[in-house]
């Protein structure tokens, strides 16, 4: 490419990286595949602030972390950029608005979701939700799957979860270590080869944070630092518990949504997809908050929203809080907020340890296969882990009184013209959400005056 940029851009003052942060926040639709898809455009190829083989490398790091990992790329860019409180702030506007909106979406969802016409926007939406996880598995996987061995692994991820019903963490660990003994015996296989940067130098030009540009003087791993943020951020997680456990008892709603969504974020892997059927499990099945209709419904307001997918806790929180102060209480809308709040800061706070701690480690391993193997192998499983994902909503929108049930034919022709919208036209995951919605609503119009029409 003729032209290109041969030096690196401006540095890039904080108050300039905010404005673009909060930018973000509104605009990061897609799940977390959109999002980091979004995040390569702006950052690698036209602002230049990071390189991909950089940028690259973090990513991997943060789909090692249990979390939402495209709001800690976006805390682990602003934390190399502008220190600690450029990354905190970083990952604060990438969630902020969702959480926003959110609460507002829940509220009309509870107040106005028994209309008929809003039901019939979210039964257009759901059989699309199912097509968008798959297509998310595939974008991922074409990005992380090189060779027949990360696919070989993929694929024993999925019938590991799906056949067996191995929870995340036992395949995340056994996927680090095919990683570790593989990048040993068979390199090539679990290596990243450095073409694909070079061809990116290439074609962008360079970036603010290249691949030879030193680490910074904050991002190098300081002991006394480190021990530092940790004690705060243990603060930051002792005290508001303890204020709920205080104002409400430890068996009440909000410190068992404190607890249970602090165990979400420490001991699910894989980013949104994967956390998902935890929060499902949880939810529905143990602390009955919410059916599973309601929670299906949750992600399609997810996916509809900026910000990461995993703000679908918001939605389970600020229902779970409204829910059940409802009867007798004319304050539920404060109720079910305090509860979208409560699931939002103990999802999320874990992620910004991880980064603030984790990072200057990260920032030495740079092509160093020992801690690069275990990670491509694990970006390899959960793909795996994905699809599984689109099975399990499939089941419950193709079939939603159970295998004892009739099919959902109109939900199944739904899911597939989304997945050729996707798959087949490339077009985008708010195009294809809002096609299928208005399907919705024509099938609801239709049913009125053709009985013979039903979901």
């Amino acid at each position: 490419m003729s032209g290109e940029p041969t030096s690196p851009p401006d540095p890039v003052s904080l108050k300039e990286a905010l404005r673009f942060w909060a930018k973000l926040g509104f605009i990061s639709f897609g799940g977390p595949a959109g999002q980091i898809a979004v995040l390569h455009e702006e950052l690698v190829e036209k602002r230049r602030w990071i390189s991909e083989r950089r940028f690259l490398h973090a990513l991997n790091y943060c789909m090692l972390l249990p979390g939402p990992e495209a709001q800690q790329l976006v805390t682990y860019i602003g934390w190399l950029m502008h220190r600690s409180l450029g990354g905190i702030l970083a990952g604060t506007l990438f969630i902020l608005p969702s959480l926003l909106i959110l609460i507002g979406l829940s509220w009309i969802y509870l107040t106005f979701g028994q209309i008929s016409w809003i039901a019939a926007i979210f039964f257009g939406i759901k059989p699309a939700i199912t097509a968008v996880v798959l297509h998310a598995a595939m974008r991922i996987g074409k990005r992380a799957i090189k060779n027949k061995v990360l696919w070989y692994i993929s694929f024993a991820s999925f019938l590991a979860i799906f056949i067996l019903n191995v929870s995340f963490p036992i395949i995340i660990i056994c996927s680090a270590l095919v990683g570790a003994w593989g990048g040993k015996k068979y390199p090539d296989f679990f290596s990243n080869s450095s073409t694909h940067s070079a061809n990116a130098d290439r074609q962008y030009g360079k970036a603010l944070i290249d691949d030879q540009t030193p680490t910074p003087e904050h991002a190098r791993y300081d002991r006394k630092k480190l021990i530092r943020q940790g004690l705060i951020v243990s603060l930051l997680w002792l005290v508001p518990i303890g204020i709920l456990t205080a104002l409400f008892g430890w068996k009440s709603l909000y410190p068992q949504l404190a607890w249970f969504f602090t165990k979400a974020a420490l001991l699910t892997f894989g980013g949104a997809y994967a956390v998902l059927p935890y929060v499902y499990q949880g939810a529905v099945d143990h602390f009955h908050w919410l059916s599973a209709g309601q929670m299906i419904d949750g992600l399609a307001l997810g996916e509809t929203t900026p910000g990461p997918l995993i703000m679908v806790v918001a939605f389970v929180g600020y229902l779970a809080g409204s829910i059940q102060n409802s009867i007798g209480n004319e304050h539920t809308f404060w109720f079910g907020a305090l509860g979208a709040c409560v699931a939002t800061w103990f999802t999320f706070l874990p992620s910004f340890l991880f980064i603030l701690i984790g990072g200057p480690i990260i920032e030495s391993t740079h092509g160093k296969l020992n801690f690069t193997a275990p990670l491509t192998a694990i970006t390899a499983a959960i793909v795996g882990v994905i699809a599984n994902l689109g099975l399990f909503f499939a089941y419950h929108v193709f079939l939603p009184n159970g295998v004892s049930g009739t099919i959902s034919w109109s939900s199944l022709l739904i899911c597939i013209a989304a997945a050729l919208a996707l798959f087949k036209y490339q077009k985008s995951v708010m195009a294809v959400i809002a096609c299928s919605a208005l399907a919705g609503l024509t099938l609801n119009l239709a049913s009125k005056f053709l009985p013979i029409i039903g979901h």
